[in-house]
């Protein structure tokens, strides 16, 4: 898909994006992002000038944790895990998106309101 297509991300939706990813283990940076991207078969393009703000942030909130290790490459690179605050985080976030999005869906399609 070319990156004039994709879909960009509605704000604050990348850190749940990121704390989700981290449920299956401690990754680096570039992992978190071809993860999301698998995950969606490329059509969510994670931007690293978007991404590792998004890191340090959820670092300074207690939400993820990070160690330095070598990467599959053998290169230095800074892992990232979720805490047990961020495993919280996730579950009330997950829940407020889940909200939303049935909200919205309301609001874009009315006749399927019931």
């Amino acid at each position: 898909m070319a990156d004039r297509e994709r879909i960009q991300l509605l704000q604050g939706t990348l850190d749940m994006l990121v704390l989700q990813t981290l449920l299956s283990g401690p990754q680096h940076g570039h992992g978190i992002a071809t993860n999301i991207q698998r995950a969606t078969d490329d059509e969510l393009l994670i931007d690293h000038g978007s991404l590792y703000p998004a890191l340090q942030r959820l670092e300074r909130a207690g939400l993820i944790s990070s160690d330095w290790g070598t990467s599959d490459n053998n290169r230095a690179a800074r892992y990232y895990k979720l805490t047990r605050t961020g495993r919280k985080r996730l579950v009330a976030e997950t829940r407020k998106w889940e909200t939303l999005v049935r909200l919205i869906s309301r609001v874009l399609n009315p006749r399927e309101a019931g």
